[in-house]
C-alpha cells in the first residue's frame, strides 16, 4: 500500500520561509515522478513543483521558480519543499502526490499522480 504522509505546514509571514516534507511509503521510484501541490479556498488544485525519479529532472510552476526547492532523499523515501521569499497568495493547503507523469509545459505543470496525501496547510500573513 502506498502511503504519503505531509509535515511542516505552519502560519509564517510574508517573506519568510518554511520547509515542507513528505514521508513516502510503499512506492516504486523507478522512472515514476513526485511532487507538491496546492489547493487554496475556492480555487482549483495547481501543480507547484515535481521531480522525475528516474533522472532527477525538477519543474516548477512558473509562479514558485526561483523560490521554491524541490528534492529527495530517496534512501529514505522522502520528499522535501524548501519555500522562500513566501507571499500570501502562497497560501493554500500542499499535498504530496506520486505517479506516472509530471512534466512542465508553458510555465505550468502537467501531471497525472496516482498516490495523494492528505495534506498541509501552509498560511503566509500580511
Amino acid at each position: 500500500e502506498v502511503q504519503l504522509v505531509e509535515s511542516g505546514g505552519s502560519l509564517v509571514q510574508v517573506g519568510g520561509s518554511l520547509r515542507l516534507s513528505c514521508a513516502i511509503s510503499g512506492f516504486t521510484f523507478d522512472d515514476n515522478a513526485i511532487g507538491w501541490f496546492r489547493q487554496a479556498p475556492g480555487n482549483k488544485r495547481e501543480g507547484v513543483a515535481c521531480m522525475a525519479t528516474g533522472d532527477g529532472s525538477a519543474y516548477y510552476d512558473a509562479s514558485v521558480k526561483g523560490r521554491f526547492t524541490i528534492s529527495s532523499d530517496s534512501a529514505k523515501a522522502t520528499l522535501f519543499l524548501q519555500m522562500n521569499s513566501l507571499k500570501p497568495e502562497d497560501t493554500a493547503v500542499y499535498y504530496c502526490a506520486a505517479g506516472p507523469l509530471c512534466t512542465e509545459v508553458g510555465g505550468s505543470l502537467v501531471y497525472g499522480m496516482d498516490y495523494w496525501g492528505k495534506g498541509t496547510l501552509v498560511s503566509v500573513s500580511s
